[in-house]
């Protein structure tokens, strides 16, 4: 029997199902995911002109308020406040000093060689005159001390000029911010490098024996030190400023031998010729500077040196106590190390040319030259303290002991409290230790996380 119902009804179409909607809901997501995918990091690709997907409704994403997405920004009323309570506290301590001290009490610091210097090129006199030099530094109140000589060849000698301008009280205060303020300088750009932690491990640097001794004496490592940080924090991004940044280390020359030799080769390597520009700039600039006060500064420093005979007292280092156990009289004992650490210097980069890293290779090869070099003073290692402080924060990260460091650290500020000759062989034990630390904090991990760092360094430079 034939339905009545049959050929009344018209064909309906099929609704969607929920497979067919998760279907098209995974083609939408899919599609949105690769049109996001070509946004810059960082920021939110503009929607318009996006294609709708058929059957969906035009999603939009919420948007956060522009605030958030913007970096905060720094409150400049804060940053003043910061600037003069720094300034503040340079001023109190100048007061004090200025209070307290004499000229006297300035001629029983290394400064006064430094104030001589300034005194002589302030004067169009000769810088290197050693006569003029101690008399100087006598009628400064120098008394039965031993007169200090500098042998800082004249290529960075400005720095000492404001000297001759000033008392030497006033210049030992001048003198003192000044370091303090390269010393602080070069821990804050540290801590940025080391990837601004929570910590406050940076600050090591204060209690850093070298450097606590330099301070006090008034020598110029600090300023190596500064030179050096510079380097390794302005190398990738700004490599002329990078290069200028190096000028300082031309008052010792001899602290770098092996560093110059392997980034000479680096900078070449890498086709990195706007370092060496920035580095021949600056030193081309601060030698004229000198000549204008002095014209003859070059062969009276060369006069000088082959009068003094540096060469022939023992200073503390490999050389000299190598050149002492075989042949005091033989003078190229002294120049072994340095030869010798060259050749390692030259197969250590050859073989990491592609992955060199100047803030992990880098540090080691410094120590290597300060190890090698012909003659320096425990007040030279302060250059070391970004070796140093590199294990300090590889030991946190690995949760070593740090009590290693802070006995190494308590020996050597020790011995220079009991006021142990700074030309004594008690002072060759320093940087072995130095050493002994960095490889007891950063066994195993150095492997990992460093070399993995090393890797993303070399990647963004090339």
């Amino acid at each position: 029997m034939k339905s009545p119902l049959r050929g009344t009804l018209q064909p309906v179409e099929r609704m969607p199902c929920r497979s067919d909607f998760c279907a098209r809901l995974d083609s939408a997501c899919t599609a949105r995911t690769h049109q996001a995918s070509g946004n810059q990091p960082g920021r939110r690709k503009s929607r318009e002109g996006r294609q709708p997907v058929p059957g969906l409704p035009d999603f939009k994403e919420p948007t956060l308020p522009a605030t958030e997405s913007q970096p905060a920004k720094r409150n400049p009323w804060r940053i003043l406040a910061a600037a003069l309570i720094v300034a503040a506290g340079a001023a109190f301590v100048a007061g004090v000093q200025f209070a307290t001290q004499t000229d006297e009490q300035a001629t029983e610091r290394d400064f006064i060689e430094f104030w001589a210097i300034g005194q002589q090129l302030a004067h169009h006199a000769n810088p290197y005159d050693v006569p003029a030099i101690v008399r100087l530094e006598q009628s400064a109140g120098l008394g039965a001390n031993q007169p200090r000589i500098s042998l800082s060849p004249p290529a960075v000698l400005f720095p000492m000029l404001p000297l001759g301008l000033m008392r030497p009280k006033t210049g030992r205060i001048a003198w003192f911010l000044a370091i303090m303020g390269c010393l602080a300088l070069s821990l804050w750009l540290l801590w940025r490098m080391h990837g601004r932690p929570d910590n406050r491990l940076h600050l090591f640097g204060l209690v850093f024996a070298p450097v606590i001794v330099c301070v006090v004496s008034g020598q110029l490592s600090v300023f190596l030190l500064t030179g050096i940080v510079l380097f390794l924090f302005l190398h990738r991004s700004r490599p002329t400023l990078a290069g200028a940044a190096l000028l300082p280390c031309a008052l010792k020359p001899h602290l770098f031998l092996v560093f110059a030799l392997v980034l000479l080769l680096w900078a070449v390597h890498r086709r990195a010729f706007r370092l060496l520009a920035g580095f021949a700039a600056a030193f081309t600039s601060s030698c004229a500077l000198t000549l204008c006060f002095d014209p003859h500064a070059w062969p009276q420093y060369l006069a000088m040196m082959r009068q003094t005979q540096v060469m022939q007292v023992f200073i503390p280092t490999f050389g000299a106590a190598l050149r002492y156990l075989i042949d005091r009289r033989a003078a190229g004992w002294q120049w072994t190390p340095l030869a010798m650490g060259s050749l390692w210097a030259l197969w250590y980069f050859w073989t990491r040319r592609n992955r060199w890293d100047w803030t992990d290779q880098g540090l080691i090869l410094l120590v290597v030259s300060d190890v090698c070099a012909p003659y320096g003073y425990f007040t030279d290692e302060c250059i070391l303290l970004p070796f140093v402080l590199a294990g300090l924060y590889c030991a946190a990260e690995s949760k070593r002991s740090w009590l290693p460091l802070a006995v190494i650290d308590a020996a050597a500020i020790v011995e220079a409290y009991a006021q142990v000759n700074i030309i004594s062989p008690w002072y060759l034990w320093t940087v072995p230790a130095w050493v002994g630390w960095y490889l007891y904090a950063t066994r195993g991990a150095r492997g990992s996380a460093g070399r993995e760092e090393a890797r993303s360094a070399t990647a963004e430079m090339e």
